[in-house]
């Protein structure tokens, strides 16, 4: 074979393995981009989620509070009542249960929660709570002062800041720690809610009774509110 043909043999696949490099490099850069791409979409997935059970998790402990706060309520006044007479009591009985029940007509200061179904997985169940609740939204709740609105946007570049120091990764972690403690609040709040429920039902049937039967109805409904496990557990927790 003549040197010339040689030459262009040689340069021929020289140009080949050019093409071939070229073509490599870029398939190399095309899969690093989709593979950041996928990073960036698993990042901003968790991030959401992160933000959305934060922010359930504000809302529920606010009705919480206020479900708490009631038979807490309850109970002072109701031991505090144990030294009146028993016309004084009767009055005061019916004004402190009705301080509580009447939470079920504000329908805006207590939030409605599904029920789970059986063996639904607690980040299924979670989640629809996550959803029932950002559909609803109380009176109000729309409206904002401008220092609200600066005290909010200050705690959310505190959040910003914070998970921008952690990886994908250790936010998926923390969002499953707070899927956990948001279904333990979730039950907490379901059984006081229940508490109120049954106090009100309690309440509305002996509206028929006379007084005498009444009190000891109304004595009876509180004093079975309050031994209730779910509040129970809460005055462990607060040691009432």
């Amino acid at each position: 074979m003549p040197l010339k043909d040689n030459k262009r043999i040689t340069q021929r696949m020289d140009s080949r393995n050019n093409l071939v490099g070229k073509f490599t490099q870029s398939v190399k850069r095309m899969v690093q981009e989709v593979k950041e791409d996928e990073g960036d979409l698993v990042r901003n997935d968790v991030l959401a989620t992160n933000e959305r059970l934060r922010s359930v998790r504000l809302r529920l402990e606010d009705s919480y509070g206020i479900a708490k706060r009631a038979i807490q309520t309850l109970h002072v006044n109701y031991d505090e009542s144990k030294v009146s007479s028993l016309f004084q009591r009767y009055r005061k009985l019916k004004s402190m249960i009705k301080e509580v029940v009447r939470l079920e007509a504000q329908y805006w200061l207590l939030v409605d929660t599904p029920k789970q179904e059986k063996q639904e997985p607690v980040p299924t169940y979670v989640l629809r709570v996550c959803i029932a609740l950002e559909k609803s939204q109380k009176p109000g709740e729309g409206v904002k002062t401008s220092a609200k609105l600066a005290e909010e946007e200050g705690r959310r570049r505190e959040r910003t800041d914070r998970l921008a120091g952690l990886t994908a990764l250790q936010i998926e972690q923390e969002n499953i720690q707070m899927t956990n403690d948001l279904y333990r609040l979730i039950k907490k709040y379901t059984g006081l809610r229940s508490v109120i429920r049954d106090l009100k039902d309690s309440y509305d049937a002996s509206k028929v009774f006379p007084i005498l039967p009444r009190y000891i109805m109304l004595k009876d409904m509180t004093k079975e509110a309050l031994r209730n496990p779910y509040y129970v557990e809460v005055c462990l927790e607060a040691k009432c």
